[in-house]
């Protein structure tokens, strides 16, 4: 099996429609997808209605998180997603996104920027805007190369010179809230230290105490050393190790699958999620 379970769609910062990126899932040859949009899931009907045979969806949402100043992401797995608190919480950090964006919008102008709210906008389109929005403005202005190269701090990274903050959970709020709706936890690229500040080790064992479930270990932002150091560091604290591409579509130059999970591993999530379960493809042949 092939199973990737952390990818975007044009509900929030990717290039794909969720119809696009469950048909490009089944033709990049996987299994498995999870469909984990930033702090929404929105995309998920139209994802299951156009989910070829053969490839099953894994319903989710990635979480903006920070603890001790550091944000972080946290993707969650097959909870209840009419759950009222939880629901609650993710409208509130999407109902702050469009402020923030502004606010960075207004931090690279003053930076001799020449960028226009209009233009990161027309970017984001129906989507949750967020930093890839931002960041693909600045490739479209020739002001960096790729996106990746606008997430440093001379930019946008955490704390970067055009850096804006937004509502953001307390991941140990985020871990019980995950859980009463009846999922599954796992920090996303824990040690992507080209992002900006990174959260310690000794954070992630709170976390890990808490009940977090797991950590994305094989993941593009994360060299063979942090990869072996953070498969080391799950195996010492019980957390389960998931790999996933992160896919953003064109926006960014990681393929579906390039990174994947144990069938193993996967069964694990499976088996502690009560809250929704796996989807199977039913709509349509899959993709020769």
């Amino acid at each position: 099996m092939r199973i990737d379970l952390h990818t975007h769609s044009t509900a929030s910062d990717g290039m794909d429609t969720p119809a696009e990126l469950v048909r490009n899932a089944a033709a990049a040859g996987l299994d498995v997808v999870a469909l984990t949009d930033h702090d929404t899931v929105r995309g998920h009907t139209e994802a299951i209605a156009a989910l070829p045979e053969g490839l099953t969806l894994v319903t989710g949402a990635e979480l903006s998180c920070r603890i001790d100043g550091v944000s972080l992401h946290m993707l969650a797995y097959l909870f209840d997603p009419d759950e009222p608190e939880l629901a609650r919480e993710r409208e509130l950090v999407r109902d702050d996104r469009v402020p923030r964006a502004r606010t960075m919008v207004g931090k690279l102008q003053a930076l001799g920027v020449p960028v226009e709210w209009e233009q990161v906008a027309r970017i984001a389109g129906d989507g949750s805007v967020g930093r890839p929005h931002i960041a693909t403005a600045l490739v479209e202005l020739g002001v960096v190369e790729t996106v990746s190269d606008a997430f440093t701090p001379e930019w946008l990274a955490n704390g970067g010179r055009a850096y804006a903050e937004k509502h953001e959970l307390d991941p140990f709020d985020a871990i019980r809230l995950v859980k009463a709706a009846g999922g599954v936890t796992v920090f996303a690229h824990p040690l992507a230290i080209k992002r900006g500040e990174v959260v310690p080790e000794a954070s992630i064992a709170r976390l890990a105490a808490a009940g977090l479930d797991g950590i994305e270990v094989d993941h593009m932002d994360h060299d063979e050393p942090t990869r072996a150091r953070l498969r080391g560091l799950a195996g010492e604290l019980g957390l389960l190790a998931t790999g996933s591409s992160d896919y953003h579509g064109s926006r960014k130059t990681v393929r579906l699958g390039e990174y994947t999970t144990d069938p193993e591993i996967y069964g694990e999530i499976t088996r502690r999620a009560t809250g929704a379960f796996p989807v199977p493809g039913t709509g349509g042949p899959r993709p020769a």
